[in-house]
């Protein structure tokens, strides 16, 4: 496993989620989850260094795949969708069923990952 592969597929996840969150859904983000202000001071390295370090564990797991299998670069692809649509997308799903939480913020949650993950695979593959 090349460590500074999956560096760089967190980084560009972590980097999906900011163009997510900010000018691609920020408002109806906001509007489905009533947050009104942006974290302030260690509140904003808390939660982006935590929000980094899970997608790093995602593309930590994703590579450990990829290094087990050595699979065909359209096999990593279909692994990093696949474990977003058929893994990631579900435990949401599951979890915003019992908090009640819009069909609307599961989408945008939920596409947001299906971004990350497919962006993760590309550097995968191109990285190869």
């Amino acid at each position: 496993m090349n460590f500074l592969t999956i560096l760089l597929a967190a980084a560009v996840f972590f980097a999906i989620g900011a163009l997510w969150y900010e000018a691609l859904f920020g408002k109806p983000w906001q509007r489905e989850t009533g947050v009104t202000e942006a974290p302030r001071g260690a509140q904003v390295a808390k939660i982006m260094g935590l929000t980094f370090a899970f997608e790093l564990l995602v593309c930590l797991m994703l590579a450990h795949n990829i290094a087990r299998t050595d699979p065909a670069p359209h096999v990593i692809m279909m692994m990093a969708v696949g474990f977003a649509l058929t893994i990631m997308t579900p435990a949401i799903g599951i979890n915003y069923l019992h908090q009640r939480k819009s069909l609307t913020l599961f989408l945008i949650d939920a596409g947001h990952l299906l971004a990350g993950m497919t962006a993760a695979g590309a550097v995968f593959i191109l990285m190869r």
